[in-house]
This record gives structure tokens, C-alpha cells and sequence, in this order.
């Protein structure tokens, strides 16, 4: 029997929402801008269908693109009485949908062949590449993976695949005739004398395939259900609308929401056409704009609509202008540096201000274009204690490729074969550039997402070395790889939440009251590839989805937000860089932006860098700053000292049950040992103790420092 659902309120709906909720059985097109409420618009359009009589909730299938947003969907409908056995509206993401269907129908189908889904593809693409003569390193494979995955999502098979990377200016990892031979080889791999393997695209072609061709399955499933709700319709791959047509057959129980402005996924295939063209397909559909931001204050809202406002190629009818509906908040805040490692430490000082303001650092998100971009920023926040999480990516120092360069540093290192003076000073830096060549550092940059992702972190690591050298020209191999080994040290994943650190890609579906739009420039957002040689446009849809990538990180923010760039890469390089195109016309005239107004990089959260308390020399690089002296000067070590602090965090971390270096680094203990702080301002000075370690650990720690200067007179100062 039919649970009953509760009456809906529809009083806490806008105008515009309430529309959309109410609109007859039929087509319908929700276009629903950033922070518009569309989550909360579409289970109520659900609901509202089946208090209505229109549908039962279990004929009601509801796709979207993530586990999370799912999820998120399901929560909102148990919310509105349709969480019950026989109420159970169905909320999937496509591939969970189609896998569900699959199991089902497959006998009808198929029959007694057996099939067994892929949790892996990796292995099955690196055999076909090493058949079709190609590289089988991880990024190549990757790489290869990508090109797979966006020619099954835009139904193309490998014969068409050259044609297709030609018409679609796409950039493959190879030459497109050797990319289609792997295609191939990897579908025939997933075929053997003991069934089928099927990978997740292929669930989809299935699905379709068994509704298209097989009238009794489509007459069942057809009959099972009959309304079809998608989200973020603008993320739809041809392969997810072929399932969708075949899902609805000759009906129009449809509603789509979604927002060509939030497009950022081309290059998986998806495309806006669908969205875009959605009232040629269905002339008689009721078509609906969500406009009201709830979300961001008009300061941010007005800033989002001039980024979006500059694209080229939109159809009228689909723009939104988004209309703030928060309280006042402050203006959007420009902000120019002489080079990106400045940028960082200015960004750091501005979230240790809003932190200890009183905003939690959950609430505070560091947006960029790219991962290796995280390196600075995972330094910066380091070293003044502010605990942060990575989204969508590693650590820079956890990643494979910066793991596999310091390992090679480490076996170069270990050589005797190389004379002394290619091991210090600028010809370290020579040094350096070979031993990480032959892993993917080159001149330019290469082809293929992943295979760029990997150049990047080496690029970073080497201007990092780059930086380093120039700081302090005696630096030696050993010392660099002690200078790595510190920064890994100081940056394991925090045990509470903290400042999120993500791509802009990762950053999509979320929001914080304060973000920090990072290295806004040309050649980073818009990325180098999307732009020509002499930074003229290569690509203009590339472009656009560039420009789009910024609206979506712009739209992140609620209240707080900043934009900044650098003039260069690294410290004391050439101002050769531009801020990003995308920002002409949004800076305003009285904005300190356009000078160059950064802090030392380095330096403390007064603008001065730290000094060596031995020499006075200013301090270069983490292991120095928190050891607070030069490493060539005396230690003045307590190694009894430390051997107490190194037994009690062993102890602790047993306790706790957590590694040692989650209570604290060798670096810092050494720190504590050498420095011998007598209180808790003393304490927290030293570099990577926060706040939270001194609530935890402070009275342990200053009573150990204080019980081994009572033993030992020689110490006290």
C-alpha cells in the first residue's frame, strides 16, 4: 500500500522555484544559475508529482553525475516524505542506474554469457599499449585511458577516432592512428573465451543497446518507470543522452536542470548542446530560469556576472544574470605580486588573519588551476601552523612523480663518481635538470593531461631548486635533498579539518564563506594550451572553458573573496608573466593591483623574514626557518634532550594511536631541543606548532624542556 506523502510548503520556495516546482507533467528546463537552490527545486518538483497523482515515486528515476550528489538528492527527498520502502524515488548517478538495469535484462539479452565488471582499466590499457608498441609508463597510460574514455562518452569508435581528434581540435598524447590501434587492441582485451569484461562506458552502450533493440525489454522497463529527472544536464555525454532517449522512448515525462555557465568538463565529452537545444527538441516544454543566488553577496554575485558576461558564442535565450539575495559583503579584492612564491605567503597571512578573526578554516578555500600549484601554498600554510586538506589531488610531496625525482636526487647523491663542484651552488641546478630529465622534465610542455600534470610537478620541484640556489649559492646536493626532506616532513595530512586546498575543477559543487582565487595568469588561467605560441587564442571553445572555470571558482565564495596573480614564477626572476585575460575590465582603477605591493617572500606575518638566531643572516628555506638558524651555523643541540621529547612522542603516539610524526616532526623536535623554550609564546614561535599542538602537547612539552634545564645547569640561559 502507498505510503502518503505529506503535504508540500511550498512558502520557503522563490517565485521562480515555486514555478519550476509546479509546472505541468511534461518537458521541462530548469536553467538554474550558481547558489539558485536547484537541489532543493528539484525534489520538490518530485514530490510535488507524486502528492500530485501525476506519478507514483517509484516510477521516478533521477540521475546526476557524482556518488556525492546522489546521495545529497536522496537526502533530500527522505527530507519530503519520499524515504520510505514504498515511497523510493530512485536517485542515481547514470552509471549506478545503468549497472542496476544491466544485472536485470542482461539474460533476456545476452543470456548465459557471463560478464564482470572492471574495477580497473589501467592494467588492461597498459597491455594494449605495450601491444600497439607504445610507452606503458603510468601518465602515457593515463593518458591513453583519457582518450578511451572521451571517444566511448562522445560515441565514437576506434576507426573514427583520427577523424574525430581532428574535427574536435583535440590534443591526443600520440599520433591519433597509434591512439585508435590501442583503442582497439583494449576492447578486444576485454573479450575472451570466458565471458565478457565490461568497463563503465560500456554499461551505458549495453543499457542502450538492450532498450533500442529489444521492444520487450524497453516494453518493461518503460512500463517500471515514467518520470526522469536529470541534474546538471550541462555535464551530459552523447553516450548519457543516447541512454536517456532510450530510456523515454516516444514520452517527455522530463525535467532537466542545469547551467551552460558551469560547463568544465569538455574534455570528458560532456557537452551544454543538450541543454542548450532542449526547447528545439521539445517546443511545448515549460522552460524556467533560476536567477536569485542565495548563496554569494551581491559584491561577489556582480563580480561572477561580469567573468561569465565577457563569453563568447552563448545563445541569447540561455544566459543568466544572477541576482545577489545575501547582505551586504565586501568587495572582491585584487592583488599583484613580484613572483608566485610572494603571492603564497601573502595568501597564508590573509587566512591566518581571517582564522584568528574567528572563521573556522573549513570555511576558508585556496582555488587554483592546476595541482602542482599546491606546492607554494602547502609551504606557505606550513610554516605559519595552519592546518590544511588537500581536494581532488596528493600532496605535491606524496605525489608519484616528485617521490620518484627525490628518489633519483638520492641515488645521484650517493654517486662518486661526480667531481664536487657539480654538486653545490648554480651547477646544482644544472645537475638537477639532468637527473630529472629522463623522467618527463622537459624544455616544453607535452601532450596529454596527465603527462602535463607530471611535467608540471617536476617543473615546480626544479624552480623550487631554482629558488633555493638563488637564496643560498653554497647550497649543496645533500642540503637540497635535507631541505626536501623537511618541507615532506612538515606537510602530513592534519588530523582536524583545515583550509581546503583544491584544483578548480575539484572545487565545483562546493562553496566557502572566504576563497582565494590563486596565479590568475596567462598561461596558467587560460591555461598555456588553450593559447597560441605568442599568447595569441589557439583554441576558442578551450578558451571559453577556461573563462568558465573562473566563473565557477568566482561562484564558490559567499562572502570572501580575493584574486591574485604573480609576475613571476619564481623569486628574483624576470616580471614576465601578465595577469590573466580574463581579468580585463574587472580590476577597478583604485585597486592597489596594479602595483606591485607584495611582502618578502618568506617572511613573517609583519613583513619581515625571520632571522638566524646565530648569525642574524635572514633565514632561507623550511628546515632553517624551523630550526630558527642557518644549517651551516652551530647546532647547539641537547641531544639528551631530544632523545626525552623523542620517547615522549613515541609514547603519545601509542596513546593517540597515530604515527609519531602526527604529534610531531623530527624537525620540530630537533627545533625544540636546540631552542629550549621556556613558556608558551616561546613554544608556538617555533614553525609548525599551531595553536591546536599547543592546546595538545604544550604543558607536556615545556615540562620535559623545564625538568632537563633543572638537571642541567649548563643549559639555562
Amino acid at each position: 500500500m502507498m505510503e502518503p506523502v505529506p503535504a508540500l510548503d511550498l512558502a520557503a520556495l522563490d517565485q521562480e522555484q515555486a514555478a519550476a516546482v509546479r509546472a505541468p507533467r511534461g518537458p521541462v528546463c530548469v536553467l538554474a544559475g550558481a547558489g539558485t537552490g536547484k537541489t532543493r527545486t528539484i525534489t520538490h518538483r518530485i514530490a510535488h508529482l507524486v502528492s500530485a497523482g501525476h506519478v507514483k515515486a517509484d516510477q521516478v528515476l533521477a540521475v546526476t553525475f557524482t556518488a556525492r550528489a546522489a546521495g545529497e538528492m536522496r537526502g533530500r527527498l527522505r527530507e519530503l516524505g519520499l524515504g520510505g520502502e514504498a515511497n523510493q524515488v530512485q536517485a542515481r548517478t547514470f552509471h549506478a542506474a545503468a549497472l542496476r538495469q544491466l544485472k536485470y535484462f542482461w539474460p533476456q539479452v545476452v543470456g548465459e554469457v557471463p560478464w564482470q565488471l572492471i574495477d580497473r582499466k589501467f592494467p588492461i590499457v597498459a597491455q594494449a599499449a605495450t601491444k600497439a608498441g607504445l610507452s606503458s609508463a603510468t601518465e602515457s597510460v593515463r593518458d591513453l585511458l583519457s582518450e578511451i574514455e572521451w571517444s566511448k562518452a562522445s560515441l565514437i569508435a576506434p576507426e573514427d577516432y583520427p577523424a574525430a581528434v581532428a574535427k574536435h581540435r583535440r590534443e591526443p598524447p600520440y599520433d591519433p592512428a597509434r591512439v585508435a590501434e590501442v583503442y582497439l587492441a583494449y576492447e578486444s582485451l576485454k573479450t575472451s573465451a570466458d565471458g565478457l569484461l565490461l568497463d563503465f562506458d560500456d554499461l551505458l552502450l549495453h543499457t542502450a543497446a538492450a532498450l533500442e533493440g529489444y521492444p520487450s525489454v524497453a516494453d518493461e522497463f518503460r512500463s517500471r518507470y515514467r518520470s526522469f529527472v536529470v541534474d546538471e544536464y550541462q555535464d551530459v555525454t552523447p553516450l548519457q543522452q543516447r541512454v536517456l532517449d532510450a530510456w523515454l522512448g516516444d514520452r517527455d515525462d522530463l525535467t532537466v536542470v542545469g547551467d551552460a555557465n558551469q560547463t568544465i568538463y569538455s574534455f570528458t565529452g560532456a557537452t551544454p548542446g543538450y541543454l542548450l537545444d532542449f526547447s528545439r527538441r521539445f517546443p511545448e516544454a515549460t522552460v524556467i530560469r533560476l536567477e536569485r543566488d542565495y548563496r554569494s553577496t551581491p559584491q561577489v554575485v556582480s563580480l561572477a556576472n561580469r567573468v561569465i558576461g565577457a563569453a563568447r558564442g552563448r545563445i541569447a535565450g540561455t544566459r543568466l544574470q544572477l541576482i545577489g539575495q545575501r547582505p551586504d559583503g565586501p568587495e572582491p579584492v585584487f592583488a599583484e605580486y613580484d613572483d608566485a612564491p610572494a603571492e603564497a605567503t601573502a595568501v597564508a597571512r590573509f587566512i591566518k588573519r581571517r582564522i584568528e578573526a574567528g572563521m573556522p578554516a573549513s570555511e576558508i578555500a585556496v582555488l587554483y588551476r592546476i595541482n602542482a600549484q599546491s606546492e607554494a601554498y602547502e609551504q606557505a600554510l606550513t610554516e605559519l601552523g595552519i592546518p590544511y586538506q588537500l581536494r581532488g589531488g596528493e600532496g605535491f610531496f606524496a605525489r608519484a612523480e616528485v617521490r620518484q625525482a627525490v628518489q633519483a636526487l638520492r641515488t645521484a647523491s650517493a654517486r662518486d663518481d661526480l667531481p664536487e663542484q657539480a654538486r653545490s651552488g648554480p651547477a646544482l641546478v644544472t645537475l638537477v635538470k639532468a637527473v630529472l630529465g629522463p623522467l618527463g622534465l622537459t624544455a616544453t610542455e607535452p601532450a596529454g593531461a596527465q603527462a602535463r600534470e607530471r611535467w608540471s610537478s617536476l617543473v615546480a620541484l626544479m624552480r623550487l631548486t631554482e629558488e633555493l640556489v638563488g637564496h643560498a649559492e653554497e647550497l649543496d646536493l645533500p642540503g637540497l635533498l635535507q631541505e626536501l626532506r623537511a618541507r615532506a616532513e612538515a606537510r602530513h595530512p592534519p588530523t582536524v579539518q583545515g583550509v581546503t586546498l583544491a584544483s578548480l575543477h575539484a572545487a565545483k559543487g562546493l562553496e566557502w564563506d572566504a576563497v582565494f582565487l590563486v596565479g590568475l595568469a596567462d598561461g596558467t588561467l587560460p591555461i598555456a594550451h588553450a593559447l597560441g605560441d605568442n599568447g595569441s587564442v589557439s583554441d576558442e571553445a578551450a578558451l571559453e572553458e577556461e573563462r568558465r572555470l573562473l566563473y565557477v571558482g568566482v561562484t564558490r565564495a559567499r562572502e570572501y573573496l580575493q584574486l591574485s596573480w604573480a609576475l613571476s614564477r619564481g623569486e628574483g626572476s624576470r616580471r614576465t608573466r601578465r595577469r590573466s585575460r580574463f581579468l580585463n575590465g574587472l580590476v577597478p582603477d583604485d585597486s592597489p593591483a596594479s602595483r606591485i605591493a607584495a611582502p618578502v617572500s618568506g617572511a613573517t606575518s609583519t613583513g619581515i623574514r625571520p632571522s638566524c638566531r646565530v648569525c642574524a643572516k635572514p633565514l632561507i628555506g623550511t628546515y632553517a626557518t624551523m630550526l630558527g638558524r642557518c644549517r651551516r651555523c652551530p647546532s647547539e643541540l641537547d641531544a639528551e634532550l631530544l632523545a626525552a621529547l623523542q620517547a615522549w612522542r613515541e609514547e603519545k603516539a601509542l596513546a593517540l594511536e597515530v604515527r609519531e610524526f602526527v604529534v610531531f616532526t623530527d624537525t620540530t623536535l630537533t627545533a625544540i631541543a636546540e631552542q629550549l623554550p621556556g613558556d608558551d609564546s616561546a613554544l608556538a614561535a617555533i614553525p609548525g606548532i599551531g595553536s591546536k599542538k599547543l592546546d595538545q602537547y604544550g604543558a607536556d612539552v615545556l615540562a620535559i624542556v623545564a625538568s632537563r634545564l633543572r638537571s642541567s645547569p649548563q643549559n639555562r640561559r
